[in-house]
């Protein structure tokens, strides 16, 4: 890295267009069943399924759209897809300041799934431009822009709905995606750089090869899966969030502390993913996602028991600080398992299968809820926490762990 003052610049550029980014698009998500829930004398049945249900649809279309971005960005570069995504969701976001119908909503988030898609492509694009014995260290970086912006969205966007409506928020936020896409525009240079004659990979895999590729590497497939079991886990709990909040604390300035309860999280990620992504490159990625995974979990399960706002603050804030690594850990071991040539398109499968998981997981938090109560969702969420650390285990046990396993890039990494 200290070699290339270009990818340099593009890591610091990414950087602060990520934070606008997540930063805008968490401003709003605290309050998307509360804009539901002003839009109509609605039961609360219908705003729990609803929220979930309109939270899920821009990952439907989104899921779809993944891989089929990432291969084109593979192939066309990837620079023209940051803009056309930044500048798609900005618009996407300024119209729903404008829906008078809980309809209106659904189909603006459905449309913003086509072009969303603006962090996991600047993870690809810096991913590419990173020798892999430092990926998780560089992408951690990557990912505090993400976190930062996760941090400071709700809160701000918890304070601009209480002052100004949910409607003027929305397009205050609209305008912040925007200058995402003229940092990109103008700020950006799309590299590409060869590190060494062992590390390039030029071969040009089809869809059908790359998946045959993929398959006959079980920790990846495996790492593939957790993409989706965590996203379940983790948004289970996202759209009725603010509810809980809501029946915990009760309806004064509502916005502005389910903004505290997202933003704990992201304090707890700031804190620890980039040490997360030093700790796999020295240690393997394969192990410390299974750590990560085994402590999220048994940190989550207190939170069926909990009765006070600032319980529900300490409990997500412990969260943030295992379960933000993940992330970096998993697209960084992709990137030392998938061929140079074909990384957009395989993270845009790891892409996917995490927007599967956002279509799962609030569906299926809102039903919990719906049926059962909120405590059940926290309950839920643990347990399939617990049983992701139990398959990554099981695999590295069975594939890496052994003396006789073949080894993965992960390990050989530590022994350079």
């Amino acid at each position: 890295m200290d070699t290339h003052a270009g990818v340099k610049r593009n890591l610091a550029i990414m950087w602060f267009a990520n934070f606008f980014i997540s930063g805008s698009m968490t401003m709003v998500v605290p309050f998307i069943s509360l804009y539901i829930q002003s839009m109509g004398n609605f039961s609360d049945s219908y705003v729990q399924t609803w929220s979930g249900l309109t939270f899920a649809v821009t990952f439907i279309s989104a899921f779809i759209f993944a891989p089929i971005w990432g291969r084109v960005g593979d192939r066309f570069g990837r620079k023209r897809l940051l803009i056309m995504s930044a500048f798609g969701i900005g618009i996407s976001v300024f119209l729903m300041g404008f829906a008078t119908a809980v309809w209106q909503l659904f189909i603006l988030r459905l449309l913003m799934g086509v072009v969303t898609g603006f962090i996991p492509m600047s993870q690809a694009f810096i991913s590419t431009q990173t020798p892999r014995e430092v990926a998780g260290r560089v992408l951690g970086t990557l990912q505090t822009g993400t976190i930062t912006g996760q941090l400071m969205g709700p809160l701000l966007g918890g304070v601009l709905a209480d002052t100004f409506g949910y409607a003027s928020t929305f397009k205050w936020v609209a305008g912040t995606i925007f200058i995402s896409g003229l940092l990109v525009t103008f700020g950006v240079k799309e590299m590409k750089i060869k590190y060494s004659t062992e590390e390039e990979d030029t071969k040009k895999f089809s869809s059908k090869e790359l998946l045959q590729h993929i398959m006959h590497k079980p920790i990846l497939v495996i790492v593939l899966l957790m993409s989706a079991l965590v996203q379940i886990a983790h948004f289970s709990v996202q759209p009725i969030l603010s509810l809980f909040v809501e029946k915990i604390h009760g309806p004064v300035n509502l916005a502005f502390f389910a903004g505290i309860a997202f933003s704990a999280t992201g304090v707890g990620n700031l804190i620890m993913t980039r040490r997360w992504g030093r700790i796999g490159d020295k240690h393997g990625y394969t192990k410390i996602l299974i750590i990560m995974l085994f402590a999220s979990g048994l940190v989550y399960l207190p939170g069926m028991f909990i009765t006070g706002i600032w319980q529900l603050v300490a409990l997500r804030f412990m969260l943030g600080l295992f379960l933000g690594g993940v992330i970096p850990i998993r697209v960084a071991y992709i990137r030392q398992e998938a061929p140079l040539s074909t990384q957009g398109e395989v993270l845009g499968y790891d892409t996917s299968l995490r927007f599967f998981g956002n279509i799962v997981g609030p569906m299926l938090g809102g039903t919990i809820a719906a049926t059962w109560g909120f405590s059940s969702v926290f309950l839920t969420t643990s347990l399939l926490l617990i049983l992701c650390g139990f398959i990554m285990l099981i695999a590295w046990l069975r594939y890496e762990h052994e003396p006789n396993a073949k080894r993965s890039h992960s390990h050989s990494s530590v022994s350079r």
